[in-house]
């Protein structure tokens, strides 16, 4: 018989922050968000387009117009954005995920409209020319070698469980590019990348930390106003159903000591229905989080089957890092070659017992503490903060939803829990076996 439920909605800490939104004439979204506590500033900016915007034959190519953003602009230099950031005591990056993709800067208060003035600068005109291009193709191909080619694991799992899990091109082709396909790359495709994708209106700007909003807010419309107006592209809908009979595949990895699994689950909207992914979210962290999970007692602890085991929600881990659709993956190394099917019935036990019986008296509450304590350390950092900020306005259309996190969180009860877990069953997963060659 299964526990009865206790309905409650524990207290949980939530952040509070001012934002103030606008959009410029040119369609870019603007959230300032100011926070006087220490002299930083953080400068983020996310364009709607990511891997899952990628054309057939054009893989990785979001990835390696990401690296042609940094080889110098409308009014820089190849490197100068590297000086300029570096010399004012700041940090930068960007990143390529499945649905947009970022550049940032950490800087000086005092250094702010630096940091405007550099991303308004890529946005109006990255330098796209034969030798850039060539340059950064190379520099591609090279970390591809170096993180998936020729590491053990590398890129398991996310570059082959989408293969295996889902049916269309977007969602199912190497993020980071097939080489073909990148060397067969030219400058006229750039540049259609470029119009097509990096218009204003097709991207989320988020200033956040040490600033006045109205100061910050005239510096943007000075650096951002200019930049021509373009039509932002319709995206379309990649949805795809739940699958009605399991998949199985494997993948040689000459690389690898020892064999591994990964399991995928396409699962609820994290958009659309976001109740229903947050359920999912906690039962992961009731599956796999700490010494006290379930999978790890199981799997690790007791049945000695597989040497670490992990659950999560989101390609990268993120589960707000994706619109619809996203993976729920359960991915674990293993000594014994033929461990599988009893690695994937203990997995579907474990899964049985929680949609059965719910879940231990507190199990719930320890893990949704944990989880909304993480949400809010990520959150320290005003780089992250101006990040997040920017993620959740151009994923979930609203950046206060990440404040409204740990209340949503505290909502979900231990029977959305369980109801989560009875939608993971086996004729609605891929399993994806990485047979192992380093040891041979």
């Amino acid at each position: 018989m299964p526990r009865p439920v206790k309905k409650s909605s524990p207290k949980l800490p939530s952040p509070s922050f001012d934002l103030v939104h606008h959009t410029l004439g040119n369609g870019l979204r603007v959230v300032v968000a100011p926070d006087r506590s220490a002299p930083v500033v953080g400068v983020a900016v996310l364009y709607d387009v990511g891997i899952r915007s990628e054309p057939e034959g054009r893989t990785g190519f979001a990835h390696l117009f990401e690296h042609l953003m940094f080889q110098g602009s409308a009014n820089l230099e190849k490197l100068e954005h590297f000086r300029y950031v570096q010399s004012s005591g700041g940090t930068f990056n960007g990143s390529t995920h499945f649905d947009y993709t970022n550049y940032f800067e950490a800087l000086p208060s005092n250094a702010l409209e630096r940091g405007l003035f550099l991303e308004a600068d890529r946005m109006r005109s990255p330098r796209i020319t034969e030798d850039n291009l060539a340059n950064q193709l190379e520099v591609v191909k090279n970390e591809i070698r170096v993180n998936v080619m020729n590491r053990p694991y590398g890129g398991f799992p996310w570059i082959y469980l989408p293969a295996v899990l889902f049916d269309t091109f977007a969602n199912s082709h190497n993020g980071y590019g097939g080489f073909e396909d990148l060397e067969s790359a030219t400058t006229a495709d750039a540049q259609d990348f470029f119009d097509t994708y990096y218009a204003p209106a097709n991207a989320v700007l988020a200033v956040a930390g040490d600033l006045d909003a109205d100061e910050t807010l005239a510096l943007v419309e000075t650096h951002f106003g200019g930049i021509r107006k373009r039509r932002a592209p319709k995206r379309p809908s990649f949805a795809e159903p739940a699958l009605t009979a399991e998949r199985r595949d494997t993948i040689d990895d000459a690389h690898a000591p020892i064999p591994a699994v990964a399991i995928g689950y396409r699962v609820a909207d994290p958009v659309g229905k976001l109740d229903d992914l947050l359920a999912l979210v906690l039962l992961t962290e009731v599956l796999s989080d700490g010494d006290a999970s379930r999978l790890q007692r199981r799997l690790v602890q007791r049945d000695h089957l597989v040497t670490d085991i992990a659950a999560y929600v989101g390609e990268f881990g993120d589960p707000f890092d994706e619109r619809d659709p996203t993976t729920l993956t359960i991915s674990a190394h293993y000594t014994e070659a033929d461990a599988l099917d009893a690695i994937l019935r203990a997995v579907d036990e474990e899964l049985a017992r929680i949609a059965d019986d719910g879940l231990e008296p507190g199990e719930l509450d320890r893990v949704r503490t944990r989880l909304v304590s993480s949400i809010l350390r990520d959150m320290d950092a005003v780089i992250s903060r101006a990040l997040e900020f920017a993620k959740f306005e151009l994923v979930h259309g609203r950046a206060e939803l990440v404040a409204e996190l740990p209340g949503r969180l505290a909502a979900i009860t231990v029977d959305d829990v369980r109801k989560a877990a009875s939608t993971l069953t086996p004729d609605r997963r891929a399993v994806l076996e990485l047979i192992a060659g380093g040891n041979r």
